[in-house]
């Protein structure tokens, strides 16, 4: 069956040149694509390798050394053989590949037996000189990212395992999609893709109904679908060809170098990374527009692609690139004009006489962020602080993160597997130590060891792990005070970015009136949570048994679906139960259900005035959790007791 069409996908028409600039200059450095689930994310890359020309390649080199210019370090070297010509591949990296099948490995039983370095090429070596698709790379193990990106960056791959260093050519495009609501990439490893774009599904009748069309054609019959659009698919690689070998010929002149510059510095970003892939972008739609020198138009489409997402700070800024700002920028940076060039669009007319930008929404807006509507209140947070790190007692067996002790397959050895265990990475000494006792039996004769299959010992790593962090959150009237509210959100705001740099998943559960709400779900899309809280609204009873009744059922629920995330409760709460009959004695019932669940919890107690009544301290008491006092305790220092109760937390 052959694969959808690159030119039949509907619109896309930015995702489709980025494509197409990355084919033609891999040095970019890739492309991630953001954008909800359902938007042909996946079928435009997957079509995009039925557009790259094909390569020649070394007959029976593992690697796919070019015939012409082969790796001198190639491990399937010295070459002198016969050549092929073969498609360009595209490679898929599935979310749960191990680190051996990305890189590859030693074959350990040959080293140990034969005294020979037999490497077993990964999916890096796999997709030299074509494509690498990385679906969801928001949920790959950050070491893997970074092992990706390096080889992306370097045009190299590198494994150095058991005394032995093996090296490789690695250039390919790398492609990589992922859906924000299931979570961010951390700003070091978006700044590490060369560019981005965001899709969205079109909101057009017409289109959306063209799409649906063509994708029922294709299912009833792909390959007469698909050669409909041959003819096209081929007008569109033969052009990807001719800008491949123009682009050794474009120049990129000092005036635009300075445009580049203008505009990187003019958006605040950070390093140098961002000018140089937007110099490379630039040369590459210069030659994909036939040109042999950068325009202002390359330099403009260039820094559409490859700034919005540099310009992050935080997960809980959005992407994207303001246009009004970046045309300054492009004015700002051209060159002088000569006497007679003074037609319109010259950019001979002085800065002074430039219309001056209008006013931000922001500037339109209260500056306290309140709102109010039907007797609710909406307080904004204050600026989020760096937040200190705690960590679960214990050593946990729970997903990659960068928070608590856990047994993983990453970090440091520690020990060696039970024998029955056969996975991970082999244990050297403890390999050999299992083979030693039996070489006599063997009948070994000479140097080398006897090596069989039940000797190889694995190694037993220790790591970090993430954990669930659950706030349950009290947003009654009681909370509504302006200050008070406000400090209360920079501090689980806070705890969120902390969450985010950990890896932590984390959940949202508010209680107000009368019920418990579940805001957000447990998931590792901090910015989501972030946003639930920026616009929750106070105001209404307090219903505190209900809050912490589904605080233990998310929790519970939460074992079922990860078990191995251990959990982390934060209730935010003066301690008042005021909705409902008998409000004050669920509410103690509901505390005893959580405590006799074991998890770690923490009570931030939000009562203020001078007559206070103790309520979120024996809440605390109830729940064996540690009793935090707001008014006691700066944002920093608030950070600083969670941390501590949660390291002494089992």
């Amino acid at each position: 069956m052959k694969p959808y069409p690159f030119t039949a996908v509907v619109g896309m028409q930015e995702l489709r040149l980025a494509l197409v600039l990355s084919a033609i200059s891999p040095a970019i450095g890739g492309v991630l694509v953001r954008g909800e689930k359902g938007t042909a994310k996946s079928t435009m890359v997957r079509a995009l390798a039925g557009l790259l020309p094909s390569v020649d390649v070394v007959e029976d080199c593992r690697f796919s050394c070019d015939p012409a210019s082969p790796d001198p370090g190639c491990p399937d070297g010295p070459h002198g053989g016969a050549s092929k010509r073969r498609p360009a591949r595209l490679v898929e990296l599935p979310v749960g590949a191990a680190e051996d099948r990305v890189i590859g490995s030693l074959n350990l039983e040959r080293a140990l037996g034969e005294g020979v370095t037999d490497y077993q090429p990964g999916l890096l070596a796999a997709a030299h000189r074509g494509l690498l698709y990385v679906d969801e790379v928001n949920l790959l193990h950050d070491h893997l990212v970074d092992t990706l990106l390096d080889a992306a960056a370097m045009g190299r791959a590198t494994v150095e395992r058991e005394g032995v260093s093996v090296s490789h050519a690695a250039r390919f495009v790398l492609i990589g999609t992922m859906n924000p609501e299931e979570g961010e990439l951390r700003p070091q490893l978006l700044d590490r893709f060369g560019l981005t774009v965001e899709v969205a599904s079109s909101r057009d009748p017409e289109q959306r109904v063209q799409v649906v069309r063509r994708r029922l054609a294709y299912e009833a019959d792909p390959d007469g679908f698909a050669d409909q659009y041959a003819e096209d698919d081929a007008k569109l690689a033969s052009e990807i060809e001719a800008a491949q070998a123009l682009l050794p010929s474009v120049r990129l002149g000092d005036d635009a170098l300075r445009q580049i510059a203008e505009v990187c510095a003019s958006f605040e970003v950070d390093g140098m990374r961002a000018d140089i892939v937007t110099a490379r972008t630039a040369v590459a739609h210069a030659a994909w527009s036939g040109r042999e020198d950068v325009t202002t138009d390359d330099i403009r489409v260039a820094a559409r692609l490859a700034l919005p997402h540099r310009r992050r700070r935080n997960p809980f800024d959005a992407p994207g690139i303001e246009e009004e700002q970046l045309e300054q920028a492009l004015r700002d940076a051209e060159p002088p004009q000569g006497p007679d060039d003074d037609g319109p669009g010259s950019g001979s007319e002085p800065p002074a006489e430039q219309e001056p930008p209008p006013a931000g929404s922001s500037d339109d807006q209260p500056g306290d962020g309140q709102g109010t509507q039907s007797g609710q209140q909406t307080v904004g947070s204050g600026k989020p602080f760096k937040a200190r790190l705690f960590t679960l007692d214990g050593t946990g067996e729970g997903a990659h993160g960068r928070r608590s002790r856990a047994i993983t397959d990453t970090g440091r050895t520690i020990g060696v597997k039970p024998s029955s265990v056969r996975e991970g990475h082999p244990h050297l000494l403890a390999t050999i130590r299992a083979a030693a006792p039996h070489q006599r039996a063997r009948g070994r004769d000479g140097a080398g060891l006897e090596l069989r299959g039940q000797d190889l010992r694995f190694a037993l790593r220790e790591g970090r792990e993430g954990n669930l962090v659950l706030f349950c959150v009290d947003a009654s009237g009681s909370m509504g005070a302006k200050t008070r509210m406000r400090e209360v959100k920079s501090a689980v705001l806070s705890l969120l970015l902390d969450a985010y740099q950990r890896r932590d998943k984390v959940g949202l559960v508010t209680f107000r009136a009368a019920e418990a709400e579940l805001a957000l779900p447990p998931t590792i899309s901090v910015d989501a949570a972030a946003s639930r809280l920026e616009g929750l609204p106070t105001g209404g009873r307090t219903p505190l048994a209900e809050g912490l009744l589904k605080a233990a059922n998310v929790l519970r629920l939460e074992a079922i679906r990860d078990p191995r995330r251990r959990p982390l409760l934060v209730v935010v709460t003066d301690g008042r139960a005021t909705s409902g009959a008998d409000a004050v004695a669920r509410s103690r019932q509901a505390a005893d259900l959580l405590a006799g669940t074991g998890v770690a919890a923490i009570v931030m107690d939000c009562e203020s005035g001078k007559m206070r009544l103790g309520l979120a301290a024996e809440l605390a008491a109830r729940l064996g959790a540690e009793h935090v006092p707001l008014a006691e305790v700066a944002a920093e220092s608030l950070a600083g007791a969670v941390r501590a109760r949660t390291g002494r937390a089992a």
